[in-house]
């Protein structure tokens, strides 16, 4: 019962509170809003006692309870829950948001549905305003009373906008404002909510003149446009309508004007549009066009003076525009008073006494007419008769006329006229003047005496005198009746006139004449006076008589001189010597002179060509002489100049040009050039491929060749005759050797013959010697032969000794000269060569062997070849072929060609070769493929101020390709340099970059794709010179390099510092790896399950190469690699091919990780150079397969007897902590602390457990030397993959490197794990966490033979109670060569390499 009643209790206390729940209703309801678009609108709703949830809708569309409502990015609800408010709020609003939206509020226990609604209005001013195909501010032009129709629309408004006209300011209405028209515009969606709407108005008037400039405008109107600022388009209209007529101001009609009084006519017209074009006339002749406007008034102003013409002038102003067809016109006339300007009388100037003078008087043109009055001797005359007439300029002219007789004892009257304007008193007056002419007295002549002799060229003056006369008389001179110029000077009573005379040829005999006149004289009065003049003969001329001269005929000369007074004396003169001649002819001359003649007869010889003969005139009473001179021209033939040299000498492939001169008249002579009998091809006509052409009396040869000696002929032509002469031309050419020969091959003690036949010009027994280097030619005897132009060499008695190269040195002084060897060979046994390239041979297995054996031997020998003892089959079997080669006329090759190498193939072969004399052998060995030999010796060829030539000997190349790498250092240096030699096979070099004055050492070492050579010792010293200049080589061997230029004081400073700087390095290096490996062995505790990585990432210079030894220092003194004062990148490790089946690790799957777990890249450390000074014998990668058989009969491919495992020469090792030495930063850096806890497990003598993310522990078989390993060891994995020889710590990635002391065998190769292999066959629970080591095998045709030399040799424990340094390579490149881990024992630290190969998840140890 207690329960049932609890319920019903609840249950009742629960309704109770239910009735007592207030209903929700609107606090706030929704109220309708217009905006306008583009802004935004908030529709409000708050509802009180909120009990369901509020959403608004749209049109009836619910949008949702969010406040992001979906589909509506402009929507958004906002407000407060508390307060029940849920506003709307829609941002950026278009026409498509006008709706009816409502406000609802949803159900709730108690509460009922509420809704509100509220309607939004989105308004859209218009957004243009035009009147149509008016712009803006645009002109109308009309004419007047033509109809005007404007069209505005107001587009795109919400809703329909009004349109208001305007004329200026006032609001236009009545029946001119059309009713308004509605367009409808849809919207680009289609959605009507988006409709707009375009207002369309119109006016419509007739255009009338008052219209001109008015406005009329175009107004919207909207709800949505602010009244100030309202939008309006506006059109003014240009009425066009006639002027209206023109007027005069200025001048009325009938007013008096005075000539030269300014006036100005102003013409204007009002109104008219366009304005009125006014122009003046002047008796219907255009005067002027200019005019101005203002606003709708024309103006043009005439400013003038009043002259004469103005005098009854009719002005015109007309007036027109485009709206008028008839022009309108505006009149006046001038009327001008005006006296006259001047008078003129008119009339004789002179008059003897007694006789009549008529005169006559003009006015110029007056208005009124002007009244004339006369004056004469100033005394008025009254008989005088007038008249008048009208001027056609305007105005009266008046004439008067008198007659006034001359009365005697005057010299002169004066007459004067006056013109008289009464009604403007003003008067002009003119004068004239009548002279009273007298004849004046006879001339008289002074200045020469008659009889008087004058020299020519003298200056001879006449003066001619005249007295009274009125006017006075005028003075003229005349020669022989030619009138000349005089200077005239007047006085009051006389005048004369005065005359300069130049004397010349001319006057001889002239007549000089002075005549006197004046007005008054009917014949002239003169006076004369005859000149006597000595004069030269101006010119001499001289004329040969035939005109053509040749050679044997005779000539005359004839002289003939101009008229001379004296006669001139006539004189041949040839060369400035005097030439008689005939005797002098005279006869009479020009001017009173006499012409002089004489004579000069010649025998024409070819030598007078050229002559020059000059006849001199000279006057002897003035001292005076001509000259004339006549070159003789004499016609002959060429003639070659006796100069000419008739052979001449050139050198073959050079120019030689021949230049000759012939002499003949006329100079234009033709040459001809031939060679034998052919023509030369002259230069008009060659071409480019001509080697030898004439031009004229040149021959050029461009190019001599030895074919073009010879005689040349050239030909010499004019049109007198011809001359040849012949040029012999020697052709020098460089001497060379045609052939070279041993007449037969001598035996022992007897004389030997060696020929040498030559070519060249000149050639002879001095042109020809014989050298042997380092043999006494002076036992032998030397004879040349001119006709076979041969040079024998007779060397008595021939021995062994004499063997060897001559060379016959030919030099003839051109082009330097030339040499051939020639063998003298005389008979002796075969000589072995045993050169390290030859003894040695190495080839593969599987590969084609090749020994060679090489002999001198005379006569040639036969080969043989065998191995231990027993002749070989050779070209007799598929096995052995022999190749057989000459390389000169006593060394002979045998090739020794193995196919198929195999092991029973490699060992000793015994090489004969026999001839008559006797028998020799010698041993080469064929040995497999292996690092090279040290180069023999190194030869310093040049040295400059910064660089240095070297040359070297190589060794044998271990039958593989070899280049070669040069270090070297200064000698107070303790770094060396690098440089690989380029091309890779050259045997010298030069380094560049070498600072001045400097000794440095060298040293070589040899490179193939297996392994190096040993550097030389520094046994090579050069010294640089001090300047560019050439010098002496400065080389010094090793034992002075060390106390080179360096004092001991100096070497003694420099090592203490350099100790302290050690020990300063080792303090810091040792605190900061301890540092490091006390916090990486506190970490490596703390996460178990963290992968460590164990990785020795030290990527070189030398294409990212690695081996043990690039961990150590460069060489057996403990040298570092440095870069110190050079900024070249170390020289690269050799490259290594790619080989089909390495298994290497993309670099892109090696990592390290960090303390935070995180992924880094591996540290960018540079190593060492890689290079091994080895002991001993030279490690290869592939033992030998006969030598050192194991206790179990295995082969272990060992290298030599009693070496337990390959030792190379020590170097520096990393320190025992695991750190390594980093070349880019100079100090040692830790490796990874796995090492460190590793090391410090086999201290403790405890089995060193690795980490249990390295891999799996399952059992492995491990197999020792080739022995069974314990029980203990037996354990069979389901699958080993691949891991034979590694313990647990290699399965999870880790090399490990082991001791065997007692062992003959080398140690053990890094296995190569197949890289996914192995996970398929892990427990499901493990994942290996880094990959596995790889390692490549550098011989790639060494897996054929891995099972067939030795079986894996493996350990899962230490032999030893020595340490080994365990680490992981990984990220290694293809193409470089992989070698083991770094193994340290007893203190010393030496270098050992590992290599394996794998194919199909096999492991191969060799």
């Amino acid at each position: 019962m207690c329960p049932k009643f609890g319920i019903a209790v609840a249950i009742l206390c629960a309704l109770s509170m239910v009735s007592g729940v207030q209903q929700q209703y609107f606090r706030v309801a929704p109220r309708s809003l217009r905006v306008q678009e583009g802004s935004e609108a908030v529709l409000e709703c708050a509802v009180a006692n909120l009990g369901g949830q509020v959403q608004w809708a749209k049109d009836g569309f619910a949008l949702g309870y969010s406040s992001v409502i979906p589909g509506y990015a402009r929507y958004s609800m906002f407000g407060d829950r508390r307060h029940g408010i849920y506003n709307l709020r829609i941002v950026n609003v278009t026409l498509e948001d006008d709706a009816e939206y409502q406000c609802q509020v949803g159900p709730a226990p108690k509460h009922k549905v509420i809704r509100a609604n509220a309607s939004l209005t989105v308004i859209s001013p218009p957004n243009a305003v035009e009147i149509i195909n008016h712009p803006h501010n645009s002109k109308l032009e009309m004419k007047e009373g033509e109809d005007v129709v404007l069209e505005c629309q107001v587009k795109n408004a919400k809703p329909a906008a009004k349109i208001v006209w305007y004329r200026g300011n006032q609001e236009m209405k009545g029946d001119k404002v059309s009713s308004e028209e509605i367009k409808e515009v849809e919207g680009p969606t289609g959605n009507p909510k988006s409709t707009r709407y375009t207002s369309i108005s119109r006016v419509h008037f007739k255009a009338m003149a008052d219209d001109d400039y008015a406005d009329f405008t175009c107004e919207a109107r909207h709800e949505a446009l602010q009244r100030d600022t309202p939008m309006r388009s506006t059109v003014q209209l240009s009425v066009l309508y006639p002027p209206g007529a023109p007027y005069i101001e200025g001048y009325a009609e009938g007013e008096t004007v005075r000539r030269g009084q300014s006036l100005e006519l102003v013409c204007r017209s009002r109104g008219g549009n366009p304005p009125a074009q006014l122009i003046w006339y002047k008796n219907g002749e255009q005067i002027r066009m200019a005019y101005r406007t203002s606003g709708r008034m024309s103006e043009n102003v005439l400013s003038f003076k009043a002259d004469a013409s103005d005098n009854k002038a009719r002005y015109t102003c007309e007036a027109k525009n485009i709206m008028i067809s008839n022009t309108l016109k505006a009149e006046i006339d001038l009327t001008v008073l005006f006296a006259p300007s001047h008078v003129t009388i008119s009339g004789p100037s002179e008059a003897r006494v007694g006789d009549p003078v008529p005169l006559s008087c003009s006015t110029a043109p007056s208005n009124p007419a002007a009244d004339i009055k006369w004056l004469v001797l100033g005394k008025h005359h009254r008989d005088a008769s007038n008249r008048t007439v009208i001027s056609p300029e305007g105005g009266w002219i008046t004439t008067s006329n008198i007659t006034v007789v001359v009365e005697p004892n005057r010299r002169s009257i004066v007459v004067v006229c006056h013109g008289i304007n009464a009604q403007l008193t003003e008067n002009v007056v003119a004068t004239h003047t009548i002279n009273v002419l007298y004849p004046p007295s006879a001339p008289m002549i002074t200045g020469y005496i008659p009889g008087t002799t004058l020299s020519s060229g003298t200056v001879q003056k006449l003066s001619c005198i005249s007295s009274g006369g009125n006017p006075l008389a005028t003075l003229t001179w005349f020669k022989n009746d030619k009138k000349i110029h005089s200077i005239t000077k007047t006085t009051d009573k006389s005048v004369s006139a005065e005359i300069s005379i130049l004397t010349n040829v001319t006057d001889n005999q002239a007549q000089y004449r002075c005549e006197a006149t004046n007005s008054a004289t009917e014949i002239p009065l003169f006076e004369t006076v005859t000149l006597n003049v000595h004069f030269a003969p101006e010119a001499v001329k001289v004329r040969a008589q035939p005109e053509e001269l040749k050679p044997g005929i005779e000539a005359t000369l004839f002289c003939d001189a101009a008229s001379s007074n004296p006669p001139a004396t006539l004189s041949w003169w040839r060369d400035g010597i005097p030439v008689q001649g005939l005797p002098m002819q005279l006869k009479k001359g020009l001017h009173g002179g006499t012409v002089s003649t004489i004579e000069l007869k010649l025998n024409i010889s070819k030598d007078l060509n050229g002559a020059v003969y000059t006849c001199q005139a000279m006057n002897e009473a003035l001292q005076r002489s001509v000259h004339d001179a006549l070159t003789l021209k004499v016609l002959y033939a060429p003639i070659f100049d006796e100069t000419t040299q008739y052979s001449t000498v050139g050198v073959e492939n050079e120019p030689l040009v021949i230049m000759l001169r012939a002499d003949g008249n006329p100079g234009s002579i033709i040459y001809t050039w031939t060679k034998d009998g052919l023509p030369i091809t002259q230069s008009s006509y060659s071409s480019s491929s001509d080697r030898i052409i004439s031009e004229g009396s040149m021959l050029n040869m461009t190019r001599l060749s030895r074919h073009d000696a010879g005689i040349y002929t050239c030909e010499a032509v004019n049109s007198q005759g011809a001359a040849t002469v012949n040029i012999t031309v020697n052709v020098h050419y460089p001497a060379g050797i045609k052939a070279v020969s041993q007449s037969a091959v001598s035996n022992p003690n007897e004389n030997a013959l060696l020929t040498c036949t030559a070519t060249g010009n000149p050639l002879t027994a001095e042109h020809i010697k014989w050298e042997r280097k380092g043999y006494d030619l002076s036992s032998a005897t030397i004879t040349f032969e001119p006709r076979n132009r041969t040079s024998y060499l007779l060397v008595e008695r021939a021995t062994r000794e004499d063997v060897g190269k001559f060379q016959c040195v030919v030099n003839n002084g051109i082009a330097g000269e030339t040499k051939q060897e020639v063998t003298l060979v005389v008979k002796f046994k075969p000589e072995m060569d045993s050169s390290p390239n030859l003894v040695k041979s190495a080839s593969n297995a599987g590969q084609v062997g090749r020994l060679t054996c090489r002999c001198k031997a005379a006569p040639a020998p036969n080969f043989t070849w065998s191995k231990n003892g027993a002749k070989l089959p050779v070209n007799t079997s598929t096995k052995y072929f022999a190749e057989y080669h000459k390389t000169d006329a006593i060394t002979y090759t045998s090739v020794l060609l193995i196919n198929d190498v195999g092991a029973a193939d490699y060992g000793s072969y015994e090489c004969g070769a026999r001839n008559d004399l006797g028998f020799s052998t010698t041993s080469v060995k064929l040995d497999v493929t292996s690092a090279p030999d040290p180069v023999t010796s190194i030869t310093v060829t040049n040295v400059t101020h910064n660089s240095v030539s070297l040359q070297w000997t190589p060794g044998f190349d271990g039958g593989l390709f070899s280049w070669y790498r040069i270090r070297y250092r200064k000698i107070v240096d303790e770094s060396y340099r690098y440089e690989d030699v380029t091309p890779r096979n050259a045997t010298t070099f030069t380094i560049h970059g070498l600072e001045r004055n400097t000794d440095y050492v060298f040293s070589v070492m040899a490179i193939n794709k297996i392994g190096q050579s040993k550097y030389r010792p520094d046994d090579t010293k050069a010294t640089t010179l001090t300047s560019s200049e050439v010098g002496e080589l400065n080389v010094v061997s090793t034992e002075y390099v060390e106390t080179a230029d360096v004092s001991k004081s100096v070497v003694v400073y420099v090592s203490i510092a350099g100790a302290i700087l050690v020990l300063i390095n080792a303090a810091l290096v040792a605190c900061f790896v301890f540092k490091r490996r006390s916090r990486r062995l506190k970490e490596q505790a703390g996460q178990s399950s963290k992968s460590a990585t164990i990785e020795m990432y030290a990527p070189s210079s030398y294409n990212d190469t690695m081996t043990g030894e690039t961990l150590s220092s460069v060489s057996e003194k403990s040298e570092t690699y440095s870069q110190d004062g050079d900024d070249r990148q170390p020289p690269p490790i050799p490259e290594v091919p790619s080989m089909p089946n390495r298994h290497m690790m993309n670099q892109t799957d090696a990592y390290l990780m960090d303390d935070q777990g995180l992924v880094i890249p591996p540290p960018l450390d540079y190593p060492p150079p890689n290079y091994a000074v080895y002991e001993g014998d030279h490690a290869r990668t592939l033992p030998h397969p006969h030598r050192h058989k194991d206790i179990s009969g295995h082969s272990t491919l060992g290298r030599s007897a009693g070496k337990q495992n390959y030792i190379p020469a020590p170097s520096p090792m990393p320190p025992l902590d695991g750190s390594y030495y980093n070349m880019s930063s100079d100090r040692y850096l830790s490796y990874p602390p796995l090492i460190g806890e590793y090391l410090q497990q086999q201290q403790q003598g405890r089995t060193p457990t690795p980490p249990q993310q390295y891999g799996s522990q399952m059992p492995k078989p491990h197999l020792m030397n080739g022995v069974p390993p314990s029980p203990s060891h037996m354990t069979s994995p389901p699958l080993n993959c691949g891991l034979d020889g590694l313990d647990r710590q290699s399965a999870g990635g880790t090399l490990r490197r082991q001791r065997y002391d007692k062992m003959a065998v080398p140690p053990p190769d890094v296995t190569v794990l197949h890289q996914g292999n192995c996970n398929q066959h892990l427990p499901m629970n493990q994942t290996p966490s880094v990959k596995q080591p790889q390692s490549i095998l550098k011989d790639p045709s060494r897996h054929k033979y891995g099972n067939q030399y030795g079986s894996p040799i493996s350990s899962s424990t230490p032999q030893n109670s020595n340490s080994s340094q365990i680490l992981t390579v990984q990220n290694l490149t293809s193409d470089v060569p992989q070698y083991g881990t770094i193994k340290k024992e007893n203190k010393k630290q030496n270098v050992t390499i590992d290599e394996s190969y794998i194919k199909r998840s096999e492991t191969h140890v060799v």
